[in-house]
């Protein structure tokens, strides 16, 4: 494992911090715990890689508040561009050639 940002996915909606931060503290040093609210996964950062493979080996697919979690090495964010996520292409005198929509009056 390159890193020490872990992925933990499969969290109960009602799942906190301080939890989150307390089932990994038994691996090691917790430096940061990020849950995205609402969405039912978070990250954790552990001071080193070597507890993040730990934390990963020994908690991913355990039993937590009655789910399987998954704990797998975080991947870097993507590119925000929209072109990247499959959205429309920038409105102007881009690649087509032409603007947007002219109202006639």
């Amino acid at each position: 494992m390159q890193g020490s940002k872990l992925y933990v996915g499969n969290l109960s909606y009602s799942t906190t911090k301080e939890q989150i931060e307390e089932l990994f503290a038994s691996f090691g040093t917790v430096n940061q715990v990020n849950i995205i609210e609402g969405k039912g996964f978070g990250f954790v950062e552990m001071s080193s890689s070597e507890e993040a493979e730990k934390a990963k080996d020994g908690l991913d697919g355990t039993d937590f508040s009655g789910r399987n979690i998954r704990v797998s090495e975080a991947r870097p964010p993507k590119s925000r561009d929209s072109r990247e996520r499959g959205g429309p292409p920038p409105r102007g005198r881009g690649e087509r050639g032409g603007g947007g929509f002219r109202k006639r009056f």
